[in-house]
């Protein structure tokens, strides 16, 4: 009898926010100091091979044998020095294959005060929400405490990388998730997905359709994007000239602005997260084994406007794909790129050529089919693998929700905007809504919807349409 065969693995990577004390923190950026140093002291090393004529030294194990002789990096481990050097050499070879693929590639050549180290497998402990990082031998032990408990089992735990984003300290844990194989699903089924601004994700099976509305991410950046002006108006006035050394005031300035971006970023990653778990609980209750994506490199090459280049470029495409991918890989269902093209301006029915159209609305003068645009692509991108509805139209069972959590009427940022225009975003205290008292409050201003644009509805509600 043979035995079981091993579950399939993947590694998965969360980023916890690391709560320390003022002088652990200290520590810890000692740590992230000295990796600096040591990547400083191999881009200096190679500098100097390469002015007397030697080739530079970028293998792995050809620079742990060069480190032996560089002695000491503060209290960084001998782990945590390797893994610098680790991060240099793929870094190199990277370069070296996208050259030799007649790529634009740059060879890491600039210094960095902080480099992320890495700890492997066996070098740290974990003990519930406390973990202790690895220091150099003779230094105390470096405990720190994560904010939040850890999403994987210890066990399955196979990394932990220190960083600092937005003037915070992070841990990123990466851990061996086995794959939750559906037997259920059929590789036969063949669901389409468009990417897209207004709706991050659109996907259609050969039944049913789903839609996933994008406004509070675009509510998001718009707000992030006008108080970032308002930053910057307000610090011109006071920011150093030419010549001079900044100031404690204009350095506290720039590390807020840092703290900002970073906290955009992250609230932008995890709805775009939030969607695509949302499309593969779809896809899995369909019994959908391959994902269709419709492939949009290229998009930026060509001007489309001032406008529409910031918002295209604001996008964040390749991440809302390496979402979707890793979330399909931890589930069981395979991913295909294929060209998305002339998908939006196709009828899947007829499969006649169509103007594109102006609104969300898609309307085929050829066989009078209508839908939604995104939903008409991604027809489209499923009937280039066999599956989609081809020859029946759209699906009629459309499903509505929605990625991330609108701003709040509270939010900072939207009382810097009503300020502006000399209106409040909230009622006064004490005061109905009809009161005059409350001084002509009116309700918060939100990007209203393009005209035909679908309105989602409450999160983990169906709208059937």
């Amino acid at each position: 009898m043979t035995a079981p065969a091993a579950p399939r693995l993947v590694h998965r990577t969360a980023h916890i926010r690391v709560r320390v004390t003022r002088w652990q923190a200290r520590r810890c950026y000692g740590l992230l100091r000295s990796a600096g140093d040591v990547w400083a002291w191999l881009l200096d090393s190679n500098r100097l091979r390469h002015q007397q004529g030697e080739r530079p030294v970028t293998g792995y194990q050809a620079l742990c044998r060069q480190l032996t002789s560089a002695g000491r990096f503060g209290e960084l481990s001998v782990t945590g020095a390797r893994s610098v050097l680790q991060r240099y050499s793929d870094a190199w070879f990277h370069a070296a294959n996208r050259r030799g693929q007649a790529e634009k590639a740059g060879f890491p050549r600039r210094k960095r005060g902080l480099v992320p180290v890495r700890f492997y497998n066996g070098t740290f402990m974990i003990q519930g929400r406390r973990v202790r990082l690895p220091v150099a031998r003779g230094q105390p032990a470096l405990w720190v405490r994560l904010a939040r408990p850890l999403p994987y089992p210890p066990e399955q735990v196979r990394a932990v990388t220190l960083l600092a984003e937005g003037g915070r300290l992070w841990l990123a844990v990466t851990a061996a998730v086995p794959i939750q194989q559906h037997h259920e699903l059929d590789p036969g089924r063949v669901a389409g997905v468009d990417l897209g601004i207004i709706h991050p994700y659109a996907v259609v099976t050969q039944d049913a359709g789903l839609l996933i509305s994008g406004r509070a991410l675009r509510a998001e950046s718009w707000l992030h994007r006008a108080d970032q002006q308002a930053r910057q108006t307000t610090a011109a006035r006071r920011a150093p000239t030419r010549g001079q050394r900044g100031s404690r005031r204009w350095r506290r300035h720039r590390a807020r602005l840092r703290r900002a971006e970073a906290q955009h970023r992250r609230r932008v990653h995890q709805a775009q997260h939030e969607a695509a778990t949302q499309v593969i609980a779809f896809a899995v209750q369909r019994r959908v084994g391959t994902l269709v994506i419709g492939d949009p490199t290229g998009i930026t090459e060509k001007d489309a406007g001032r406008v529409q280049n910031w918002r295209l470029r604001q996008w964040r495409r390749t991440h809302l794909v390496q979402a979707l991918r890793d979330k399909a890989e931890l589930a069981g269902i395979a991913v295909r790129l294929v060209d998305e093209r002339g998908t939006s301006s196709t009828c899947p029915a007829c499969q006649q050529r169509v103007s594109k159209p102006t609104g969300r609305r898609f309307h085929c003068r050829h066989c009078g089919l209508e839908g939604h645009r995104d939903l008409v692509g991604a027809a489209n991108i499923a009937a280039k693998a066999g599956g989609g509805p081809t020859s029946v139209g759209l699906p009629t069972l459309v499903e509505h929700r929605r990625a991330g959590i609108l701003p709040a009427r509270r939010d900072r940022r939207r009382h810097l905007h009503d300020a502006q225009r000399r209106r409040r975003s909230c009622l006064a205290s004490g005061h109905p809504p009809d009161d005059p008292a409350s001084g002509g409050c009116r309700s918060p201003r939100v990007p209203d919807l393009t005209p035909g644009e679908d309105h989602a509805t409450l999160p983990n509600r169906a709208n059937v349409a």
